[in-house]
């Protein structure tokens, strides 16, 4: 299918053909995997924007409080209106879609969340736009914190302008932090021709590398993956045309860095303290680094940056710098330390 025929079907599917997520063939757009604070705000929200919620993970990141998101395919606004709630009546979400229907379904629900939350005024708008032209909803270049996107980026017809959009409106040190569909290998171009596959988030999927691949040639050297679920499709028709074709739903983030592309060890130490509202323990920043409050942990450069250059910069103790190296991190040998005075050579 050519683009323009891709994205009238994909239009047509959210906006005209599924009236509830009940409507959807497969359990690749849907997830129960809700923390209990989300939960708690999702209760407070109307209904019809809960009916109309097509999501296949949690891409909601911590310490957001006032800071500007733009979330990408927001449809009725389901996560828009969590993030309004978790952004603070300080804070501003925008969400871009291209679904007129479903943009009709977020709009006339604003009034009374503002309400709900008790802020003076809203703290969210809803504009039409095309997520591989963010201009097109009049987002400038540097101007967001954080871009989020739950199970949408898939259903775009031209992913490296998308991600190339993602990062022009970033600012320095901003956040990409998605849920989406993944494939472990590429989808024929049959499947892709599958308007049905590609409505239910399926034949759109990337094959993880050239993912890797397209965010290098953005400039983009180190991502991190926080989550993975194999998708069980749950459609017997559907699985015989997937065939072997492994789609899995993973949660990730990315950061706009110049940060390399190999994880380097130039002896860095990094020490979450704590502080992060509802995270007075832990903090999680992908599959494997889980910074225990008050531990220091031996981190990879890359690492380092993440943590201390972006908005988490204030939640950590970083020490060292870039200036020594010991080739590249092991994260096999001790990442956890008891004590500052317990590394080994002179990390200052």
């Amino acid at each position: 299918m050519a683009s323009s025929e891709t994205r009238a079907q994909v239009q047509d599917y959210y906006g005209t053909q599924l009236q509830t997520s009940q409507d959807l063939l497969t359990n690749a757009c849907c997830t129960d995997d809700v923390p209990l604070a989300h939960r708690r705000i999702l209760a407070q929200l109307e209904s019809e924007v809960l009916e109309k919620y097509y999501g296949c993970g949690v891409c909601i990141p911590d310490a957001i409080e006032g800071i500007t998101v733009l979330d990408l395919g927001s449809g009725s606004g389901r996560d828009a209106y969590l993030l309004s709630k978790l952004v603070g009546e300080n804070g501003h979400v925008i969400g871009v879609d291209m679904t007129e229907e479903q943009l009709d379904v977020a709009r006339r629900h604003i009034d009374a969340h503002t309400v709900t939350f008790g802020y003076s005024k809203p703290n969210v708008e809803f504009r039409h736009g095309y997520i591989e032209d963010l201009q097109s909803a009049n987002i400038p270049d540097n101007s967001v914190d954080l871009v989020v996107s739950n199970c949408v980026l898939n259903l775009s017809t031209d992913k490296d302008a998308t991600y190339r959009e993602i990062f022009r409106v970033l600012k320095p040190g901003g956040e990409l932090f998605i849920a989406d569909v993944f494939a472990d290998r590429r989808v024929p171009e049959t499947l892709r021709q599958d308007p049905i596959l590609y409505g239910e988030c399926l034949s759109g999927a990337m094959y993880t590398e050239d993912f890797r691949r397209l965010l290098l040639r953005l400039g983009i050297n180190d991502y991190r993956v926080l989550s993975s679920r194999r998708l069980t499709i749950n459609n017997a028709e559907i699985e015989e045309k997937v065939g072997n074709i492994g789609f899995y739903s993973l949660t990730v983030r990315a950061f706009k860095l110049d940060i390399e592309d190999k994880c380097e060890d130039h002896g860095q130490v990094a020490t979450y303290l704590g502080t992060i509202p509802g995270q007075p323990n832990k903090f999680v920043l992908d599959d494997h680094h889980t910074f225990e409050t008050g531990r220091p942990m031996l981190v990879c450069g890359n690492t380092a940056a993440m943590v201390a250059d972006t908005r988490y910069g204030s939640y950590f103790k970083v020490l060292g710098d870039t200036s020594q190296h010991f080739g590249l991190f092991d994260r096999g040998t001790a990442p956890v330390v008891a004590s500052v005075d317990a590394l080994p050579g002179g990390c200052c």
